[in-house]
């Protein structure tokens, strides 16, 4: 299912990095607020940070950009499908991580 179909027609790719990562950011922070209150919105969420991390990393070149991505997306994976204490708190710093980029984007 796609649930940025104007994005990924080619939008996603005119974004600075920055702006991409935030827009992530925003989706990771429904996930961790939806978790334990209403699980479909929660996951809903998880599935169009996927899709967003997809779309960066198909439009992405920089080598090393592409491992950090996706070691965050294979990190946000894991942690988002086991619930233990250590993948919360890895969470909370993944919400922390991409609220960086969010904060860069605006300014």
């Amino acid at each position: 299912m796609v649930f940025h179909q104007e994005l990924s027609a080619g939008r996603w790719s005119e974004l600075s990095l920055a702006q991409q990562l935030g827009n992530v950011g925003s989706e990771v922070n429904r996930m961790i607020k939806w978790r334990h209150k209403d699980k479909d919105m929660a996951d809903r969420a998880f599935e169009r940070t996927l899709e967003l991390l997809d779309l960066t990393l198909s439009s992405l070149h920089n080598k090393y950009r592409l491992r950090e991505i996706a070691r965050v997306r294979e990190i946000l994976v894991s942690s988002w499908l086991t619930s233990t204490p250590k993948s919360n708190f890895e969470l909370d710093q993944l919400n922390k991580y991409f609220f960086q980029f969010a904060l860069l984007a605006r300014s």
